[in-house]
C-alpha cells in the first residue's frame, strides 16, 4: 500500500517552472519575457498612470514639458547665445532635439534604479527581472508618441507658413532610430542599475551625468557648428548620429551618414549585450546587497 502511495505522486507531478539559485552568464532566459507579457503590460500601465497621479494637469504634462523646454532653449541658446541652427526655425530645431533626447534620457534615468526601486517587489515573488526595464521602455514610448504628435503639429504649422523645412524619406527610419535610442537607454540603464546594488553613489550621478551628456550631443547645436578639432569627439558619441538623422529626416537640415548610424547601431548592440549579461548575473544575488 505504501509503495502505491509513493509511486502516484511521482507519476502525476508536472513542473511548469524550475527556479535555480545559480545560472551561467549566458543563461538569459529571454523567452520568459514573452511568457510574462501580461505582467509587462501591467507594469506599463502602472508606470504611465503613476507619473502624474494626483496632479492637477495630469497627462498634459507630457505636452507642457517639451514645450517649456523648447521655449527656454529658444530664448537662451537661440536668442541670447545666438547659436546657429543650420538655417532652420529655432523652435523646430530645439523641439526636434528635445523630443528624441527626452525618450533616451527618461529610459536611462528610470531603468538605472530598477533594483533599488523594486527591491520589495523582487523579494516577494519571482518573475523575469528584465520585465521591469522593458516596461519602462514601452511606457516611455507612449509618452514619446504624445510629444511626437505635438512636434508634427508644429512642423505642419511651420511648413504651411512657408518656413524652410523639408521633410524627406528619411522619416521612414524613425522606428529604427527609436529602437537605437531605446537600446542605448536600456543597456546603459541596466548597467548602472546593476552597479548601484553595491555602489549607491552612482544613482546620484546619473541624472547629473545625463544632463552633461546632452551637451555632448547635438541637441542645442548642429554638428556643423563644432570646430574640426572637436568634431571627432562629438561624433564618437553614439547618440550624435541618431539626433542628427532625426532632425534631418523631419526638417531637412543637418547631416546623415550611414556609416555613423551603423556605428551607433553596433555600439547599441554591444551595450545591450554587456548590460543584459551583467544584469543577469547581479539579479541572482542582489537581494543580499540591496
Amino acid at each position: 500500500m505504501s509503495d502505491t502511495l509513493q509511486s502516484i505522486p511521482d507519476a502525476d507531478q508536472t513542473w511548469t517552472m524550475v527556479i535555480r539559485p545559480q545560472r551561467s552568464w549566458f543563461d538569459l532566459r529571454l523567452g520568459e519575457l514573452w511568457q510574462y507579457r501580461d505582467l509587462v503590460r501591467l507594469f506599463v500601465w502602472r508606470d504611465f498612470v503613476s507619473v502624474y497621479k494626483q496632479t492637477i494637469l495630469g497627462p498634459l504634462w507630457y505636452l507642457i514639458q517639451p514645450l517649456l523646454t523648447t521655449l527656454i532653449f529658444t530664448v537662451v541658446f537661440g536668442r541670447i547665445a545666438n547659436l546657429p541652427t543650420d538655417g532652420l526655425p529655432q523652435f523646430l530645431f530645439y523641439m526636434s532635439g528635445t523630443v528624441i533626447w527626452s525618450y533616451f534620457s527618461e529610459c536611462l534615468n528610470k531603468t538605472s534604479v530598477t533594483f533599488i526601486s523594486n527591491a520589495n517587489l523582487f523579494g516577494k515573488v519571482y518573475f523575469p527581472r528584465l520585465a521591469v526595464p522593458v516596461s519602462i521602455l514601452i511606457s516611455n514610448l507612449v509618452a514619446f508618441a504624445i510629444q511626437y504628435l505635438l512636434f508634427l503639429a508644429f512642423l505642419a504649422y511651420f511648413w504651411l507658413s512657408g518656413s524652410a523645412v523639408q521633410p524627406n524619406l528619411w522619416v521612414l527610419l524613425t522606428p529604427v532610430l527609436l529602437l537605437m535610442m531605446a537600446g542605448l537607454g536600456l543597456g546603459f540603464g541596466i548597467i548602472v542599475s546593476s552597479l548601484t546594488t553595491r555602489y549607491r553613489d552612482l544613482r546620484f550621478l546619473v541624472s547629473f551625468g545625463v544632463q552633461l551628456w546632452m551637451y555632448a550631443t547635438p541637441v542645442i547645436y548642429p554638428v556643423s557648428s563644432i570646430p574640426e578639432q572637436f568634431r571627432l569627439i562629438i561624433l564618437a558619441n553614439p547618440l550624435t548620429p541618431i539626433v542628427e538623422a532625426f532632425r534631418y529626416a523631419y526638417l531637412g537640415g543637418g547631416t546623415v551618414n550611414i556609416y555613423h548610424l551603423l556605428y551607433s547601431f553596433g555600439f547599441m548592440v554591444v551595450v545591450m549585450l554587456v548590460g543584459t549579461l551583467i544584469f543577469n548575473r547581479v539579479e541572482q544575488t542582489f537581494m543580499d546587497t540591496v
